[in-house]
């Protein structure tokens, strides 16, 4: 996945922009923690998921299909049918969600062996462009569903270090 640079602040690199995940990986994320709050109680519908946050059911089952495709959930079939995660909250990571649903997360081509860049002989962020996607990787990979399903009131999810 490559994270898509929002347009909210400007193209250009205006003070505040900001890179965000793509529409598919947040409504992967919405739907499995969703599923972590509701493991106990039932299997969920993909249209009961999309009705509870105003998403299209169209879209959301899609989500759950490519999440069910990686074993992040399990479709279970019959009238009581619909997803339920295939492991524990604690066992999925964000990056995890994120990654079924959109592909390995980049935030520039460059930070592959495979850009296609024409100054990478004398490129100088390259290396610091791994480090910083490593980094993020290192951060959702760390973010379990079941932190992110505590008491939204609780201390931050991960401490950024200065």
């Amino acid at each position: 996945m490559r994270l898509e640079r929002s347009h909210m602040w400007g193209i250009q690199g205006s003070p505040g922009s900001m890179f965000k995940l793509s529409k598919k990986a947040d409504y992967g994320l919405i739907a499995v923690k969703h599923l972590a709050l509701h493991r106990r109680d039932h299997a969920c519908s993909a249209n009961e998921i999309a009705e509870e946050y105003g998403i299209s059911a169209t879209l959301m089952a899609k989500v759950l299909q490519k999440l069910a495709h990686k074993s992040i959930v399990a479709a279970k079939h019959g009238s009581s049918g619909g997803y339920q995660l295939s492991k524990e909250p604690s066992q999925i990571s964000a990056l995890d969600v994120i990654s079924a649903i959109d592909g390995p997360v980049l935030i520039t081509s460059c930070v592959t062996n495979h850009g296609n860049c024409d100054a990478t002989e004398r490129c100088s962020v390259k290396e610091p462009l791994r480090r910083v996607n490593e980094s993020i990787l290192n951060v959702l990979g760390s973010v379990t569903i079941a932190q992110m399903s505590e008491d939204p009131h609780e201390p931050s999810l991960v401490a950024l270090r200065t």
